[in-house]
Order: structure tokens, then sequence, then C-alpha cells
């Protein structure tokens, strides 16, 4: 199993809430979300929310709690029990959305309190990097339709009583001391994703914070 400092959408919260029964609501979860979180969260209680109809990936969604199928650029949030989630994940989310902000402000008032949020979103340095297949640059996804700041994702969350613990440019150590082994063996075996590179040009930007 890949260690779980590979997963920097976990690392901020995984030792606190690893060995806990908890809530974990994964915005945007995909088709094998679930299958990874409860790897590393066997006892987490796992919702997922996507714009995609996950429903036909049968081992996935048999881990899930709930599953809720939206829309975020045109849905409410009202089917989402209020103040009940412990764990919030939305990560690349918000760039595809031209209401980014109103989402994470919608999703905080559906956060417990002593709960944690973890938002992750391409940075404006990603406008200036190299276009590559996989995206490197921000406009080498069609899908991205906003660029969005640390400082705005965090007054949006600060407005809701949501404390920011820790945020800015997403360069973790680890991944980036063994991306050059990573990308040998990656190399060896056909094209390497281009976000091995992420951590060391500054793709991406994060806000995590808790609920007071």
């Amino acid at each position: 199993m890949i260690h779980w400092r590979f997963y920097p959408k976990y690392k901020r919260f995984y030792r606190e809430f690893c060995g806990r029964t908890f809530r974990l609501l994964d915005v945007g979860c995909g088709s094998e979300s679930a299958i990874h979180a409860k790897k590393f969260f066997p006892n987490c209680q796992y919702y997922g929310l996507d714009v995609l109809d996950i429903r036909q990936s049968k081992r996935n969604f048999a881990l899930i709690e709930q599953f809720y199928h939206l829309d975020l650029a045109r849905d409410r949030l009202d089917a989402l029990p209020e103040h009940y989630f412990d764990v919030i994940i939305a990560n690349h989310v918000i760039e595809h959305l031209p209401n980014g902000v109103a989402v994470v402000e919608a999703l905080a008032d559906k956060l417990s309190v002593g709960g944690v949020i973890y938002i992750e979103f391409p940075s404006g340095r990603s406008l200036g990097l190299p276009s590559m297949s996989g995206t490197l640059n921000f406009c080498d996804d069609p899908t991205h339709v906003r660029v969005y700041g640390v400082r705005e994702i965090a007054n949006a969350l600060i407005a809701k009583g949501v404390r920011v613990v820790k945020a800015g440019a997403r360069r973790d150590a680890f991944r980036i001391a063994l991306s050059p082994l990573i990308l040998i063996l990656l190399f060896v075996r056909g094209r390497p994703p281009t976000s091995i590179l992420w951590d060391f040009l500054g793709f991406a930007d994060f806000v995590f914070a808790r609920k007071t």
C-alpha cells in the first residue's frame, strides 16, 4: 500500500483521525476514492459527493454511507445535514466552479464543531508554468473555469467561524524528496503523471481549517 504521506489531502489530519470513527465527506469523490480512504481510515463513515454518477463502480460504492449526486455549479447543498461531518475534503474541485467561494461557505455549514476541512486548488503560479499533458498549467485543463486565491478561500471560511490552521503553497517535503526515485520508476514503466512535478513547481495551493 502506498504510504499515506503520498496523499497531501490526508496529511493534515491523518494522525488525528487514523484510528477514530468519524464522518468524512469527500467532495468530488470520483469512482475509487472510498476504496483509498478506507485503506488509511478503516473506521471512517465515508460520504461522497460528485457531479458524475459513480454508482456503477460497485466495489467503491459499497463502501459509501451515502452518495450525493450533485452539480455544485447549479445545485444547493440542502440535502447534506448541517454541522455533521468531522472531515470535509474538496481536493481540486473549486477550480471547476464559477461559484467556488459560495460552495466553500456552504460546506463550512456542514462541518461539525471541532471538525476540519481541507481545500486544494491550482495556484495563480500555475498560470506561468509550462503547458504539459496531464495539467501543469492551469489552462491545460479545459474544465478549469476560475483561478482562486488562498486569501479569498481563507476569508470565506473565517467568515463562517472556521479557523485557518495552515494555508499556502502545497510543497510536500516527503513527495519532493522521493519524487526523483518515483520519476525514474515511472519513466521505466511509461510516461509519468504530471502531478509528480506539482510540489516542485508550486502548482497547487491549499487551505486547512478547523471549525471552532
